[in-house]
């Protein structure tokens, strides 16, 4: 009897585990599908793909159990905004609003080696414009929130999905969304699949380090413009408005702007100093010890990949002046563009800048303003992240992150929000090829980023 009853024990838990595995089989399938119906839609600006893109978002969560109510398409000119409400019991709290972008950047094909805008799998990887920025986390979210509600999850608090319609561009979607559709993504915290993310042994293949990314620049451009009478060539005047263009970006090229950190990039530097060796660990253990450190904050100065974590950066990236070959110049402009600290205004860089260039060269802001800040440690979404990273990278270390670059984090964080970079993706740095050439992620980093959004959901939302 003994026996019987342990070979029927045995048998129920082989046929439970073949279950489970089909139905993880059939889960990835899926979401296999929705990344190649979502390639396949040409999202970047100029082809107004995004709006149909966001429908089929809408028809997939509506199919699964979504109340029509609940589904939001926000057109904005050539594009759009998706809002999905996942509703919750409220015994968590307020709303998390979980974020990603629909378009992405411009791809040729005629200088691709496959068609961009079709998956192809090939050699263990996925090719196509959008895996890895970001239409790979943007289907693992919907796809967990599929899964979820098939299974009858009730999350103990509100779930938003925001997705925005022009980040690769304009970021107007997200400013409409805080500026004019608040009560619909209102949230007390955001998790951004836009940000953050984790790094492969370029040897192994293994789960190396995870950025847990809690800030970002904000990002502002400026003209530097000098004007002058002009005349003719033949008669040159001692003031000169080339020269005295090339004399404030001499002055832009020396300047330094002040040394600064948070807890994000502290923490980051630390974590990044214990497994680099040399001069450039010892500044960065340095660094997280004392950042009044002149001589190391000046070694991480040197280093265009860290330079951005220490403090505000301007550079000149473009130039344009004269009307004539044989006529003194009437105007010089030089485009600089600044990544700016959190915490930091616009206003307050626009008048460093233009005390350092001097009274001959005016500093205009050539854009739109706005101003980052970094949001607080949570110990709940770190908490969270480090259970969805180590499912499937169970030794990689969660670090603490500032970006150098922006995303529509940025303007949620401005807006109240405070939001957090998690990306499920991981990616050898060999790998990288977003905005560039036979974009690509590995098929295992694509069924990892399902169990990330996944457990990430279940830990912080769940019971």
């Amino acid at each position: 009897m003994k026996t019987s009853v342990a070979v029927a024990l045995l048998a129920a838990c082989v046929n439970s585990t073949t279950v489970i595995a089909a139905t993880v089989d059939d889960e990835r399938a899926e979401a296999r599908q929705m990344l190649v119906d979502a390639i396949a839609f040409r999202t970047s600006t100029g082809f107004g793909q995004v709006p149909a893109m966001a429908a089929y978002l809408a028809g997939k969560l509506e199919g699964a159990g979504f109340a029509a109510d609940d589904l939001h398409i926000l057109p904005l000119g050539e594009t759009a905004s998706f809002v999905a409400r996942y509703r919750g019991d409220g015994s968590g709290g307020r709303p998390i609003m979980l974020t990603a972008h629909m378009d992405v950047v411009t791809a040729n094909p005629e200088e691709w080696e496959r068609d961009p805008f079709t998956l192809i799998e090939e050699n263990g990887y996925f090719f196509g414009r959008g895996t890895a920025d970001i239409k790979t986390d943007l289907i693992a979210i919907v796809a967990t929130f599929m899964k979820l509600r098939r299974a009858g999850f009730v999350p103990t608090r509100d779930l938003v999905i925001a997705f925005t319609g022009d980040e690769e561009t304009d970021q107007a979607t997200a400013r409409d969304l805080v500026d004019n559709h608040r009560a619909l993504i209102d949230a007390e915290f955001a998790l951004n699949g836009d940000g953050g993310g984790g790094v492969l042994d370029e040897a192994t293949g293994d789960g190396h380090i995870y950025a847990l990314q809690g800030a970002e620049k904000s990002y502002a451009t400026f003209a530097f413009t000098a004007r002058n009478p002009g005349g003719h060539s033949s008669a040159p005047r001692t003031d000169n408005a080339i020269y005295d263009l090339a004399d404030a970006l001499t002055k832009l090229r020396a300047h330094r702007f002040p040394v600064l950190w948070n807890d994000w990039t502290i923490g980051s530097f630390r974590a990044t100093g214990a497994v680099i060796s040399g001069p450039l660990g010892d500044a960065m253990r340095r660094f997280a010890v004392d950042p009044r450190d002149v001589e190391a904050a000046e070694i991480l100065a040197g280093e265009p990949a860290f330079v951005g974590r220490t403090r505000t950066t301007c550079v000149a990236t473009m130039l344009r002046g004269g009307h004539a070959e044989n006529a003194l110049p009437q105007t010089a402009t030089a485009t600089v563009n600044c990544r700016i600290f959190p915490g930091t205004t616009t206003e307050s860089v626009r008048d460093d800048l233009q005390r350092v260039v001097g009274e001959r060269v005016s500093v205009t802001l050539a854009g739109r303003a706005f101003d980052s800040i970094a949001s607080p440690l949570r110990e709940d979404v770190l908490h969270a992240v480090t259970a969805a990273v180590h499912a499937s990278y169970p030794n990689a270390a969660i670090v603490p992150d500032q970006a150098s670059y922006y995303t529509d984090g940025s303007i949620f964080r401005a807006a109240g929000i405070p939001t957090y970079g998690v990306s499920g993706l991981f990616q050898k740095q060999t790998d990288s090829f977003a905005h560039g050439l036979n974009e690509r992620v590995a098929v295992t980093t694509f069924n990892n980023a399902l169990t990330h959004w996944y457990t990430l959901i279940t830990t912080i939302a769940g019971r």
